[in-house]
């Protein structure tokens, strides 16, 4: 008899609702996934060029990963982009796993990876509209836009408030004002979502204070708990309103955790703050963990899993997640991290893979 991953779910949950009872009482343990499987679906790695390698294929079929980034340079057009899509969620078929996840930058303006897709406006000119009715339905033509291509995770909206106009997010952000940028991208979030694909706020808790980008370096955030705090009503707009992702930054904050750790390897900022504090039950994914901040720890990813973290954003080439993964299972098996952490990660992840393979739509 074949399980279906929904039916693993379902028996998940039994196991990680009742953890003191034996496996065979709550359920058949061929419905529990692998090691490996467990593993691979917190994994979202990169791939070069415009087609699927015959490596990669073999990673998706034999469950190595539960999702693939997309970037401009794998992108010619739509008709391109399902084509792609189509031969991954076919592997991932074939191995019987879950549908992957396949996400995007699709923030607007400059950062378009559909380049001829919406949003047109940049953050910052849907800012100066202030009106959450037009920036709804911009978010709804981008969520078609990025559903016809098969892509149903978009990496947008950057809610952080940044502190001027000399921020590095430049037009990236919709105003300075907390109370705005708290109006627009939970807009944006909720049309992006109305259209099926899941919206992402970005970079908790916050960039708009950084002196720096942490793509390009380590950075840490003096700002102190008590602005930080003001710079979160866009967030907590966001949780409220359902989002379905939070990407972690890759800064440190002293004021939040003071063992410097950047946020995405920090339990006081991941779980004790998101998850405890703003009750966020969605799925947490890193920023990529190539950057400076998170690539100066050698067992990254397995202390990201340790913080709370669901997906582990590996953007690099191929090569990266594939080490990844190696590492994670060693780690596993060693025990470093916990089959109770995996399972988490892995029934978050699978609830956000069940609301888009029913394909909601609120229109």
């Amino acid at each position: 008899m074949v399980i279906s991953w929904e039916a693993r779910l379902a028996a998940l949950s039994l196991l990680i609702a009742v953890p003191l009872l034996p496996v065979a009482a709550a359920s058949p343990q061929r419905t529990t996934p692998s090691l490996g499987k467990l593993v691979g679906q917190s994994i979202m790695g990169s791939m070069t060029g415009t087609v699927p390698s015959r490596s990669l294929l073999g990673r998706v079929r034999r469950g190595e990963l539960g999702g693939v980034i997309l970037f401009g340079y794998n992108i010619v057009n739509v008709r391109q982009v399902r084509s792609l899509v189509s031969k991954l969620q076919q592997a991932a078929h074939a191995g019987d796993n879950p549908p992957l996840l396949i996400a995007t930058d699709q923030e607007g303006g400059p950062v378009r990876r559909l380049a001829n897709g919406p949003p047109f406006q940049s953050a910052q000119t849907m800012g100066s509209s202030d009106s959450p009715t037009l920036v709804r339905r911009i978010g709804i033509a981008t969520g078609d836009d990025l559903r016809s291509a098969s892509v149903n995770v978009d990496l947008a909206p950057v809610v952080d408030v940044p502190e001027s106009h000399s921020s590095f997010l430049g037009s990236r952000t919709f105003s300075e004002d907390p109370k705005v940028v708290a109006r627009l991208g939970t807009a944006f979030v909720q049309g992006v979502q109305d259209a099926g694909v899941a919206a992402t706020a970005k970079h908790f808790p916050g960039l708009g204070t950084a002196t720096a980008n942490p793509d390009d370096a380590r950075v840490v955030i003096a700002t102190d708990k008590t602005e930080l705090d003001r710079r979160l009503t866009s967030f907590k707009a966001a949780i409220k309103a359902g989002v379905h992702l939070v990407m972690v930054s890759n800064a440190s904050y002293p004021a939040l955790d003071r063992s410097g750790l950047p946020v995405a390897l920090s339990r006081p900022i991941v779980t004790e703050l998101l998850r405890r504090t703003l009750d966020f039950h969605g799925t947490v994914i890193t920023d990529t963990l190539a950057a400076p901040g998170p690539a100066h720890y050698p067992d990254a990813c397995t202390r990201a899993l340790q913080a709370g973290v669901d997906v582990l954003l590996l953007s690099g080439d191929e090569d990266e997640s594939a080490t990844a993964f190696a590492q994670i299972e060693h780690a596993a098996q060693a025990g470093k991290l916990t089959m109770v952490t995996l399972r988490a990660a892995y029934k978050r992840i699978i609830a956000l893979k069940t609301w888009l393979k029913t394909g909601r739509r609120a229109r």
